[in-house]
Order: C-alpha cells, then structure tokens, then sequence
C-alpha cells in the first residue's frame, strides 16, 4: 500500500470497559439476558472503536471484546476464548498455572511441561512467588479442557457476532482499516491431550478447525491476525533445554500448520504476532529472535508482528539487516511495551520505528504494540501509551517522508 506516513496499529487486547466488565460478571451469574448483554458489548465495541480512532491509530480492532469468558475480569482472553469454539475438548478443574504434572523432554522428543515449571521461573522462584514483584500482573485462574475427542470448529456464531459488532462499530466511527485476532494453531494445541496421541496430527487437527474462524474474519473485509506466541515463548517451557535442531523441527509442523490453515485466503489480510510471552517477569531464558526468525519468514502472512521494545528484544531489530523480507510483506513492530508502566516519549518510539524503517525501507513499517495491553496495564497508562504510539509515528513519518 502507498503511503506517505508510518501507519499504526496494536496488537489485539485492550483495556475493558466497567460495563463490560460487569456484563461478564452478570453473564457468569446467569443474571443477564443475552439481550441486554450484546447491547452492552455493542456499545463497549463503539466506544473502544471510537477512542482508537480519535487517537489517530490507523488499523484498529475491537479490543477483543468479543472474546468472552467467565467473569469481570480485564485481560484479553485470547487464549481461554478458544474453549467455547473447539470441538472435541472437555472442561475440567485443571487450572493453567497450577503445578499440574511436570514433563520432561528428551532429544528429537520435545514436550511442554507445567508454567510453574519453566526454566525462567526456576531460575527466579523467589520472585515468582512474591505477589509484591509485579509478575503476575492481571493474571487470572480459569479451568482449562484438555482434548478428549477429534476437533472441530463450532464457533461460527460466535465469530459472526465478532465481525458484525465489530463492522457496525466502524460504520459508526469512520474507521476504514480493521483487524480480528484469532488463536494460532499451535496455540490451540497447548492443551492436554487423551485423543491424538500425536503432536503433528493434534496441530493440524487444530488447523483445520481455526481455519473456519480465520476466512470468517477474511471474508467479512478484516485482517486476520493469528496469535503465536506458542513459536517463541514455548521454548521457556521446555525441560530440559532442547537442541535448536529439536526446536526448529517442533515450530516446522506449526509452521506448516499455519500454512495449511490460511490456504486460500488472501495474503494481504494476514498476519501473523510472536511474542515471548505477557507475563511480567526476567524472560533471561527466551530464546533470540535470531534463532526462529527464519522459520517464522516461512509463516505465509502480509505481515509480521513482533516485540521490539521490550528491554530484552529491543535490540532484536539487528535481525533484519541481512534478511530480505518475502514480497510484499510487512512488518509490525513493537514501539511501546506491554511489560512496563513506563510511558515511552514519542521520540523514543519515533527513534524505534526510523531504526525499523532504515532497515527495511518506511514503506513497509507498521508501528505497534510488543503485545496487547488489556489487563496488563492500568487502562489510563495503556491509551497514554498509544497515544505516544500515534505521536511518535507522526514525528518519524515527518523524518523519513
């Protein structure tokens, strides 16, 4: 697309709004008709429209509003919403932070032990387990399912009350360009699985099924963003440390996964978000983006969202300066972060985004988020710092134009 600025645009989750909030809650409870909760979550989508376009930001979503759970809580469920959309899965008590069985891997064999059980934590128990450290910051315990059956996707209402509050809430606001994210295949598959038996099958199981969900999104006029962090973050929940060679052939059939999920959709309303997780903590043991970059090149999207200014990516923008990017591809990197309540100074984001830009040319940046910021930021600190976002990008769009 030509362009004569440096666009914006986030990455999904952002801060809910107390109706909503409460809505859930009700919801929960069994204390509101779904009448009067759509009406709220239509006028919470409006709003959170609006407020992104008034701001400036160029590509906006809903917030993940739609992306409904149990309870008043302020996160994006951008995981635990896949619950109510899979077939096949049964609901138990098991929650995804609790100390469940711990897994080891062996060599050509990788498997995901427990969150407790990451090597990062390991490293800084003590931290961990003071709720004064801040790591924990907006977390949630929900139950979680495991896969019990052969999955399938049964979430087309849900996905079309998605795309039509989100459509009606741009009509409203004049908004132009809009993105839906959606869970990754991979990421569907970070469940306990008793059907399968088989990692590569349960993916692409999990493919097969995302994949309704995906050309939902595409066909109602939106980008599609697939959320990935299972492709960097993984590796700190792997014991003991794998090969690179064993985590390369790993991330191959999600890879692949994904591949086979956007077949026929139009390249152009893909993208594809990495990040090395939301959680608040040191991250001494995330794997270099150096390391994975090349596979996720071999993720077939219109653009690539990434970290770039968290204090341990930050200097990861070095990747692309001998990487030639495939054609008509763009990247979205993170100018502000998700993990610190320091607001960046527009300079400093204008800075990140020429660094990006002299690299793989202005044309082909999109400035955002490292990764969505609902539930892990207070709501005030989280629209200041897309309001720096917007700033920053009209400064570097007045430098390099």
């Amino acid at each position: 697309m030509a362009t004569n600025k440096i666009r914006t645009t986030h990455v999904g989750s952002l801060p809910r709004t107390k109706a909503l909030l409460e809505a859930n809650q009700r919801r929960t409870e069994g204390t509101i008709e779904d009448s009067e909760f759509f009406e709220i979550l239509q006028t919470s989508i409006d709003e959170v429209v609006q407020k992104q376009v008034d701001l400036g930001i160029d590509i906006i979503n809903e917030g993940e509003y739609g992306h409904i759970t149990s309870g008043a809580v302020d996160y994006g469920a951008w995981w635990n919403y896949s619950f109510t959309r899979l077939g096949g899965l049964t609901m138990t008590d098991e929650d995804r932070w609790a100390n469940q069985a711990i897994k080891r891997s062996t060599p050509g064999n990788i498997q995901l032990t427990s969150f407790p059980d990451r090597r990062d934590r390991a490293m800084f128990s003590e931290a961990y387990e003071d709720p004064t450290s801040g790591i924990f910051t907006g977390r949630a315990k929900v139950g979680n399912p495991k896969f019990t059956g052969p999955v399938t996707y049964i979430g087309q209402d849900q996905v079309e009350t998605d795309v039509k509050l989100m459509r009606a809430a741009m009509d409203k606001a004049g908004a132009t360009e809009g993105f839906v994210a959606a869970l990754s295949p991979g990421s569907a598959a970070r469940l306990t699985d008793e059907y399968y038996g088989n990692d590569a099958e349960l993916v692409q199981a999990c493919a097969d099924a995302m994949h309704h969900e995906y050309k939902a999104i595409t066909d109602a006029g939106f980008t599609v963003q697939l959320d990935a962090p299972d492709l960097a973050e993984s590796w700190d929940q792997i014991k003991p440390e794998p090969s690179l060679e064993d985590y390369l052939a790993w991330l191959r059939i999600r890879v692949d996964a994904i591949n086979a999920a956007l077949k026929g959709l139009p390249k152009e309303q893909t993208r594809l978000h990495i990040c090395w997780g939301s959680w608040h903590g040191p991250h001494v043991t995330d794997i270099p983006f150096e390391d994975i970059v090349d596979e996720i090149l071999r993720v077939e999207v219109g653009g690539y969202s990434f970290e770039g200014a968290s204090p341990r990516h930050a200097h990861e923008w070095r990747v692309w300066q001998n990487r030639e990017l495939p054609e008509n591809t763009l990247i979205y990197p993170g100018v502000i972060s998700h993990s610190t309540n320091a607001v960046e100074h527009p300079r400093l984001v204008a800075d990140r985004i020429i660094q990006f830009a002299e690299v793989v040319g202005p044309e082909r940046v999109v400035a955002s988020s490292d990764c969505g910021l609902g539930g892990r930021l207070h709501h005030q600190i989280a629209w200041a710092k897309l309001e720096s976002l917007v700033e920053g990008a009209a400064i570097a769009s007045k430098e390099l134009f």
